[in-house]
């Protein structure tokens, strides 16, 4: 018990079962999908391949009584890192049934039979391990282009319903409890941060979105990628499954991935000439990899299905931000649940690119609602002098160019 969780320990940095009070959310439900859930799915796989404890030696091959166990040590290296094969001829579960033959796809074969090679189970912990890389790379680079600038305006906000007094506290468990004049400071800051830079958000929401696309295409190359490693049968995978067993066919899955396979080894013998040695290899390894790539199938397609639902979400929010109440309402009131509702987001959203719409949102959903309320109204209220002062400005303007 003890090596296998120290295993796994190499994991719990990207397990978070407790969430920070510093924690600032930079992105949504469905980019954590994938460099949250996805990468540590795949890291988990990576371990559970290349893990003996859990079954054993990857390959185990007999190649006759005679053999001693130095030159087994040699045929089960040889037959693991070059390749196994089966034969397409014994491909039949009625034969197995009969006795005929020992396992599917393992039995006599001449130079002309048709055999199936398999040497994807030397590279699956590496194409794992680099298909994790892939899905951690849009979070990687989304949060390089991001720089912390919400964690900046938004820190030390997360209690600050709680500063009713003079002086800030701080408790025992590192929780800060800001004074009421620093809670002023800190909402002005956000509030001067961004009338200052309203209609400049633009490139922030661009990389945003540039990354959750990226997230769409991974988890697509990722399928197309997968189905290439095992030599085309990921796509159909599913569908095999459902479809079930019939008569006299061998279950999908020991086709892709064969629990006994043949292994032809060469050496010299005494006096110089070949011996052939036929080996039936027992491939542990694939009972691993068959429920992976499995649960891979499931998961991949929910998850480019869930994706693709959030790139339409995101459409849509560029298309009604500014044009629906109801909806500003709804989604604010989602980002930054409680009793006080943003009312005054629309008076806010018409003087916002979609940019600004979208930072302004992602302030909302890391603070409090009554937080949020305050910085809103007072945002609300710049936003009306500035337009007062513009229209007071053009009025001016056009008696003297009469």
């Amino acid at each position: 018990m003890a090596t296998v969780l120290a295993t796994f320990s190499v994991l719990k940095d990207h397990v978070k079962l407790k969430v920070s009070q510093d924690a600032v959310a930079i992105d949504n439900m469905v980019f954590k999908l994938h460099y949250r859930v996805t990468f540590l799915l795949l890291l988990i796989s990576t371990l559970l391949v290349t893990a003996r404890q859990f079954i054993g030696e990857h390959i185990r091959c007999l190649a006759g009584a005679a053999m001693t166990d130095d030159k087994m040590k040699v045929i089960n290296t040889y037959c693991f890192s070059t390749s196994t094969y089966t034969v397409v001829k014994h491909m039949n579960q009625t034969s197995v049934e009969l006795g005929e033959i020992a396992h599917p796809g393992v039995g006599p074969a001449t130079k002309d039979d048709s055999v199936v090679h398999h040497a994807y189970y030397q590279w699956v912990p590496f194409v794992l391990f680099f298909q994790a890389i892939l899905f951690y790379a849009p979070h990687y680079l989304w949060r390089n282009v991001e720089g912390g600038r919400l964690k900046v305006l938004v820190s030390g906000l997360h209690m600050a319903s709680l500063a009713l007094r003079e002086n800030s506290l701080s408790t025992s468990n590192g929780i800060t409890v800001l004074s009421v004049n620093e809670r002023k400071e800190k909402i002005q800051q956000i509030r001067t941060a961004f009338l200052n830079r309203i209609h400049l958000n633009r490139p922030w929401a661009y990389y945003l979105g540039l990354c959750e696309v990226l997230n769409f295409i991974n988890v697509l190359v990722q399928i197309y990628l997968t189905d290439w490693f095992l030599g085309g049968a990921f796509l159909g995978l599913g569908q095999t499954l459902a479809e079930g067993t019939a008569d006299g066919k061998v279950d999908p899955l020991d086709v892709v991935f064969p629990k006994v396979t043949k292994c032809v080894f060469h050496m010299y013998g005494p006096s110089g000439t070949i011996q052939n040695y036929d080996a039936l290899c027992v491939m542990a390894l694939n009972i691993v990899n068959e429920k992976i790539y499995v649960l891979l199938w499931y998961w991949f397609i929910i998850l480019s299905v869930i994706t693709g639902l959030g790139l339409l979400w995101r459409v849509l929010t560029m298309v009604l931000h500014s044009r629906s109440v109801q909806f500003n309402k709804l989604v604010f009131s989602l980002a930054c649940p409680g009793r006080n509702n943003p009312w005054n987001v629309l008076a806010v959203t018409h003087e916002c690119h979609y940019g600004d719409w979208l930072f302004l949102y992602y302030i909302a959903k890391n603070l409090e609602n009554r937080v949020f309320k305050e910085l809103l109204l007072q945002v609300a209220e710049d936003l009306q002098e500035r337009r007062q002062l513009r229209f007071s400005l053009l009025t001016e303007e056009k008696p003297l160019k009469a």
